[in-house]
């Protein structure tokens, strides 16, 4: 969403000084020699920017009655906060809490389709995964018929396309239909609407989506989850995974109580990161997230280590899967032993290698298992350490993942004999192997530091205090690795509340979308358009190819389009422009201590009441001398010679505030 013109040159006028006077936007502050501490309330301020994507209205007064200290031990056991509010508004979003065996039988990928199409496989009986099946099937033969038609020289071209010329008729005739029909679907009952589209005929499917361009909410109204993943399905399977997986991220992040256990997944699946655009991963990560991460966010580091090296997501993504080891049976031709295996071992040879096929050994994990997951790039390990890693870890594999399948240790791809990593001698056990080293680097001092001073980055500042990292390495290296008494040192130390700290972490694009929207109270039904702004600010969720994952630290992020970026979020958010999402500014005036805005317009009481309970009153002179100086400029006060007392456009001051250094930084 942009702003009008207007606005914009509005915009650049009211920011101009505002971002000058934050020049240093991503500096850090001067720190004191014994930094001071900060009050109470600003304390409650700090804890909510920290521990969780921003205080929702009335929050900080909240944390106070209870006690921050009270609150902080209460968000560290999320087994003991409700948070079944987050639980229905997450039911309709199925997916999430399938299996990816499941998620390929319901949302099938081309190879499954194309598996299909050979006879190597049945379709569901299920008469709505039937549905989507077809429709693949009839969209996979079409591709063949043109292909062979191409091919045979007997396609007509139409309109440069490669298309004959009863295609593109047979296509417009199916788009006529279909745009008739979808204005009929709108009629019928949510059932009713389902069968009509289940009878189309395959052209007429291929060409709805078209025909319910701007519609689709419409259509789906009152439909079941299932009939509605259905009905989108139908188009894009893989898409329905991905879209759900990306909502349910959002709704997590907005509304749950669990607020410090959902930052450290989206911490640790950033640390541990993989790729959602990787072929069938995107099948594989809504489990990485949901049954491995999250359930350890807040537990022991190696048994999170352990369960990150087993999962199908990471063995995908760094192609562990593939590895074979140089001397094993597979790689020397060796088939499994059977009846006749010796014999057949004796004419057998090499297996011959090919693309996607298993080629070798594979030292992609090694590396980024000690570069990135535990010791860091300076944290003690050679080449040679890297390559032995990569034979430990030889037939950790998995079973058919283009069909969803999971972890399998095969000793048939296992690189035999004893290994030497880090000084240590790794005796050959086959998978236990593994184990084995994970268990010397999740205990590796360098390990300890490495985890704790990225921590500190999150939670305290870009450049953290030695000190701090010090003394969480210590608790780190004493209490096994466990991540809630490395959290507690952290949260309880005077580096982390230091008045210095407060508000000086820039906001990640994920965190100031999800603290805008709890801000703001906003209410979000349809959570993919502010997934698609996500993406225009640069930072798509699940969509970081490189293993590093995002960058926690401000240079990484702003910059003058980052924050135009920011801006046209805030706006689109408080405009009404973000559709599916509804900010409540009436009732954040109303807490702010101002009239509503449809008494007599009171500007400057409306923009101290946003100040209060958008910022908690923590607005710098130069923000708040900017934005005032222009309450009467007509693109906020409405205010024409024939209305002299117009409804001020209390969304864009709010939009200036979301926008402003202030906001950006938590």
């Amino acid at each position: 969403m942009r702003p009008k013109p207007g606005q914009a040159a509005l915009l650049v006028l009211l920011l101009t000084s505002a971002v000058g006077a934050h020049s240093a936007f991503g500096k850090k502050k001067e720190k004191p020699a014994l930094p001071s501490q900060m009050s109470e309330q600003k304390r409650a301020v700090h804890a909510l920017n920290r521990l969780t994507f921003g205080p929702r209205p009335g929050e900080v007064e909240r944390v106070m009655a209870l006690g921050v200290d009270k609150w902080i031990d209460w968000q560290l056991h999320p087994d003991k906060i409700n948070d079944t509010a987050l639980d229905a508004r997450l039911a309709p979003l199925r997916t999430l809490h399938m299996s990816p065996h499941e998620l390929v039988e319901s949302f099938p990928p081309p190879p499954v389709i194309k598996a299909i199409a050979e006879g190597k496989m049945s379709i569901p009986s299920d008469p709505l995964k039937r549905a989507v099946y077809q429709a693949q099937l009839d969209r996979l033969e079409e591709k063949e018929k043109d292909k062979q038609e191409t091919a045979s020289g007997s396609t007509v071209a139409s309109a440069g396309n490669g298309k004959s010329a009863e295609n593109t008729a047979d296509s417009s005739d199916a788009q006529t239909l279909a745009d008739m029909e979808s204005r009929e679907l709108l009629d019928l009952s949510p059932d009713r609407r389902m069968q009509a589209v289940l009878q189309m005929s395959p052209q007429e499917r291929r060409a709805l989506p078209l025909a319910l361009r701007g519609k689709r909410e419409q259509v789906l109204d009152g439909m079941s989850p299932q009939q509605r993943e259905t009905l989108m399905a139908i188009n894009n399977p893989p898409q329905v995974v991905a879209e759900e997986l990306a909502e349910g991220k959002l709704l997590r992040a907005t509304y749950s109580e669990r607020q410090l256990q959902e930052v450290m997944t989206d911490f640790w699946f950033n640390h541990f990161n993989v790729f959602l655009g990787k072929g069938p991963d995107r099948y594989f990560v809504s489990s990485y997230e949901h049954d491995v991460i999250r359930p350890r966010a807040l537990g022991k580091f190696e048994d999170l280590l352990v369960a990150t090296a087993q999962s199908p997501a990471m063995l995908f993504y760094l192609d562990n899967w593939l590895s074979v080891g140089p001397n094993s049976d597979v790689a020397n031709g060796i088939p499994k032993r059977g009846d006749n295996w010796r014999q057949r071992a004796r004419t057998a040879g090499p297996v011959k290698q090919s693309k996607g096929k298993r080629s070798g050994l594979n030292e992609n994990y090694g590396r980024e298992l000690m570069e990135l997951h535990t010791l860091g790039v300076n944290g003690g390990y050679t080449q040679k350490d890297v390559t032995e890693v990569a034979r430990v870890f030889t037939g950790w594999t998995l079973k058919q993942p283009e069909r969803g399948g999971g972890f399998s240790f095969d000793e048939r791809m296992h690189e035999p004999g004893d290994k030497i990593v880090l000084g240590h001698r790794i005796k050959a056990r086959g998978e236990k192997e593994g184990l084995e080293v994970l268990h010397i680097l999740a205990h590796n001092p360098a390990t300890a530091r490495f985890v704790c001073n990225k921590l500190a980055v999150r939670f305290v500042s870009d450049d953290p205090p030695p000190a701090l990292v010090d003394r969480m390495t210590q608790t780190f290296l004493k209490k096994d690795g466990d991540m809630r008494d490395v959290l507690k040192t952290m949260f309880t130390s005077p580096e982390f509340w230091a008045e210095n700290e407060y508000r000086s972490k820039v906001k990640t694009p994920l965190e100031f979308a999800v603290s805008a929207l709890r801000a703001s109270g906003a209410e979000m039904n349809d959570a993919m358009p502010v997934a698609r702004q996500l993406q225009n600010m640069g930072m798509p969720l699940y969509g970081m190819q490189p293993p590093t994952g995002y960058s926690m630290k401000a240079a990484a992020w702003i910059n003058s389009s980052a924050l135009l970026g920011r801006m046209n979020f805030a706006l689109a958010l408080v405009g009404g422009k973000l559709k599916g999402t509804r900010a409540d500014f009436e009732s954040q005036i109303n807490r702010g201590g101002a009239a509503s805005p449809d008494a007599p317009p009171d500007l400057p009481g409306i923009l101290a009441a946003l100040e209060n309970s958008l910022l908690e009153g923590d607005v710098s002179k130069q923000t708040h001398d900017t934005i005032a100086a222009h309450l009467d400029d007509p693109q906020i006060s409405r205010r024409k010679l024939d209305d002299p007392a117009g409804t001020p456009n209390v969304g864009l001051i709010e939009g200036l505030l979301l926008g402003s250094p202030e906001f950006q930084k938590r």
